[in-house]
């Protein structure tokens, strides 16, 4: 019985402390002071945005908050008393309003992002980008490109002597694809130039074509093989498909705000002041 009204008196003694901290943590806002350095406030809210930084970090991550605390706030001490022995010149102040201004366009910025795209835009942005496709051909193909026609040539007749095509482009090719046995991997025909790309659909697979010029040169060229390339299925590019959205969402608020802005260009300004890195050391 007796232990019981130690325990008893213990818990009603630490309670109200238990309230008074909780009260005092719950009074505390992001100006709260943490510290002064030389008279500069350090306060909570630069300990939050320090440590939302510092979270990206791993290592950092893993220390419990007690710690981290302490060391977030030696290295703020050590920043502001540093800081109190720099020089403010033109340009500092430069550097801190563009800085200013790019945390405050950042903050607008993720205002537009925090809702995530709805079903309706990711379906509305699939069809925009995939309603009309058709399928598309693709070629795998390798290639051996040199610089003149007599040294294609040369390399075609080995070629339809047995020459194997991987080996002659290692030692021949001088396009970036000669070290992978001149392989080009799959491509449409948009993504290479027409010449090229009018040979290779010309050609059956396995086929080696005839000297084919191009502004890089001349090509002997091998098709491994063609396919079909349908439109990827929804649920296959949604991510991609939502980042799309989300970066449209951005750039049509910032053309809405640039557009509402009263913009006044000071005109007779010569570009060539650019270079006056001097002007930065003015008080």
């Amino acid at each position: 019985m007796l232990k019981m009204s130690i325990l008893a008196a213990l818990l009603a003694t630490a309670l109200p402390f238990a309230a008074q901290a909780q009260e005092q943590a719950q009074d505390k806002g992001a100006d709260t002071v943490v510290a002064t350095v030389n008279g500069t406030p350090i306060t909570l809210g630069e300990m939050i945005v320090m440590k939302q930084a510092a979270s990206q970090d791993p290592q950092m991550a893993e220390l419990p908050d007690p710690a981290l605390y302490e060391m977030m706030l030696d290295q703020l001490v050590q920043q502001t008393a540093v800081a109190g022995a720099g020089k403010e010149n033109a340009g500092v102040r430069a550097q801190l309003e563009i800085q200013r201004r790019n945390t405050l366009a950042s903050a607008a910025i993720a205002e537009v992002t925090k809702a995530e795209p709805t079903d309706q835009e990711i379906q509305a942005a699939y069809d925009k980008l995939f309603a009309d496709a058709k399928p598309t051909t693709e070629y795998s193909a390798a290639h051996i490109l040199v610089d003149t026609e007599e040294k294609a040539k040369e390399i075609k007749a080995k070629l339809d002597g047995g020459a194997d095509f991987g080996t002659l482009a290692e030692q021949n090719s001088t396009g970036p694809s000669g070290p992978n046995k001149g392989d080009l991997g799959w491509f449409s025909a948009d993504q290479m130039v027409k010449p090229f790309a009018d040979a290779v659909a010309a050609m059956e697979k396995g086929q080696i074509s005839d000297p084919v010029q191009t502004e890089f040169g001349w090509h002997v060229i091998k098709l491994n093989d063609t396919r079909m390339r349908e439109a990827p299925k929804l649920e296959d590019v949604r991510d991609q498909i939502a980042q799309m959205v989300l970066r449209e969402r951005v750039q049509a608020e910032i053309g809405r705000l640039t557009a509402a802005a009263k913009v006044e260009k000071v005109e007779g300004i010569d570009p060539a002041l650019l270079n006056k890195t001097e002007l930065l050391e003015t008080e």
